[in-house]
């Protein structure tokens, strides 16, 4: 389906997205380190980019992960279950799911505005940077792993119903 193809695209993008994040926090730990160590100086803003950084990359990958099947599952059961009663189990667990997953999006996406209306800052160093960007990567995280749920929910309702989506690649 065009809509499931969609979704997960945009999905696969957010991930890559996430991943190349590493590079930014690789950075600027070593940038803490050198400064710390050798310079003996350590930097006001090393230990909020590297949380923040750090949220950023999961938040992005929680989706891409889900898609390539990569979240933590016990299989013990559904290994001896058919495809099509996974299917089931799957859709079960996700219409159960998606509600909370949108309540959960909803409030982010307000928790995100507050903090972006009241300039809220971080208060955890003397550099005490505004906060609503990571709100906002938290909301899109949680945002794009509803989708993906959906989209998930999709292809289990088209493998119980006989019709087969076309594989999206791993990759």
């Amino acid at each position: 389906m065009k809509l499931i193809r969609s979704i997960e695209a945009l999905t696969r993008f957010a991930g890559w997205l996430g991943a190349l994040l590493v590079l930014p926090l690789i950075g600027a730990l070593i940038i803490e380190v050198l400064s710390r160590y050798v310079a003996g100086r350590p930097t006001l803003w090393a230990f909020e980019v590297s949380y923040m950084v750090m949220g950023a990359m999961f938040m992005l990958g929680m989706a891409n992960t889900l898609r390539i099947g990569q979240h933590v599952s016990v299989d013990i059961m559904t290994l001896q279950l058919s495809q099509r009663a996974n299917a089931a189990i799957r859709a079960i667990g996700y219409v159960l799911f998606l509600p909370v997953l949108s309540w959960l999006v909803w409030e982010l996406s307000k928790y995100a505005l507050a903090a972006f209306e009241t300039n809220e800052r971080s208060g955890r160093s003397a550099w005490n940077p505004v906060v609503w960007p990571i709100f906002t990567v938290w909301f899109l995280g949680f945002a794009l792993l509803a989708l993906q749920v959906f989209a998930e929910l999709l292809k289990s309702i088209c493998l119980l119903t006989g019709k087969h989506p076309a594989e999206e690649s791993v990759q």
